[in-house]
């Protein structure tokens, strides 16, 4: 399923890679020196660095097990990242072994672990995309290879939208996430979480500056930028919220002790 031409692509290690980035925060190992360094860079500046990876994580879970609880049985992924288990295809099909998955990625090293991907349950089915969510025609054409977009999917985008700029920075998220949401059947679900400036101002902007340096464009957002996101939909309780606040668990409340993250997380429903 990942096509010829975009798994071709060169892996390049002179340069940080958000989801490698990611993936040092995480305690992964699948990460250059290049990525740590701008890491530790990060997180001398941001203090919650690693708590936002690691709560941006829990929320996935979070929101995944209340879809599939809910009887959504087919799951797109976008900005997959690096294989973190639990991955998202195992607590989607630890409620609902008939789970359908399809991840998407742009990064030469998560098409390595892409295999670590494809093991799911008996029953349902997992599939992997080497492409970039701002192709969403290719991504599209090849998840629906594996899910049926006349029935609802879930859209997964945790911790991505703030590496996309508006329409000015030659990006579109708005215009990319509206060609993603009009795909979907009604009773689907977009998930989101990004980084915003409202809870922690000075440490995300020095976030920021130090990812434009690495040569990453980060755009964190305000929350009536963020909310945007979701018009047409019907945001499901509580709302849109700081991301450990999103239907805690118990690890949750208690990661709430050590300081506001400065991510705002929300799931909604098209009706």
């Amino acid at each position: 399923m990942t096509g010829p031409e975009p798994a071709s692509a060169p892996l390049d290690t002179s340069r940080p890679h958000p989801a490698r980035v990611y993936d040092w925060w995480l305690g992964g190992k699948d990460n250059y020196p290049v990525d740590e360094e701008l890491a530790r860079r990060i997180l001398a500046a941001d203090s919650t660095a690693v708590r936002g990876a690691r709560a941006n994580r829990r929320f996935m879970h979070r929101a995944v097990r209340t879809l599939a609880e809910a009887g959504i049985r087919q799951f797109l992924d976008i900005g997959t990242g690096i294989p973190t288990e639990p991955n998202l295809h195992q607590v989607a099909q630890a409620v609902a072994p008939e789970s359908r998955v399809v991840y998407a990625d742009n990064d030469p090293i998560v098409l390595r672990h892409a295999e670590a991907l494809l093991h799911g349950s008996a029953e349902g089915a997992t599939e992997y995309v080497h492409a970039d969510v701002r192709d969403p025609d290719r991504i599209l054409r090849l998840a629906g290879e594996s899910l049926d977009f006349d029935r609802p999917v879930a859209l997964s985008l945790v911790a991505l939208t703030h590496y996309l700029g508006d329409a000015a920075d030659g990006d579109d998220v708005h215009g990319l996430l509206k060609r993603y949401k009009d795909v979907l059947a009604p009773g689907s679900h977009l998930v989101l979480s990004q980084v915003t400036p409202d809870l922690n101002p000075a440490a995300v902007g020095k976030a920021a500056e130090l990812f434009a340096r690495g040569g990453t464009p980060f755009h964190p957002r305000s929350l009536t930028e963020f909310a945007r996101f979701f018009d047409g939909l019907e945001l499901l309780g509580p709302g849109i919220i700081p991301v450990t606040g999103w239907r805690p668990d118990p690890e949750d409340v208690a990661a709430q002790t050590e300081g506001i993250v400065p991510v705002y997380a929300g799931v909604a429903r098209k009706p």
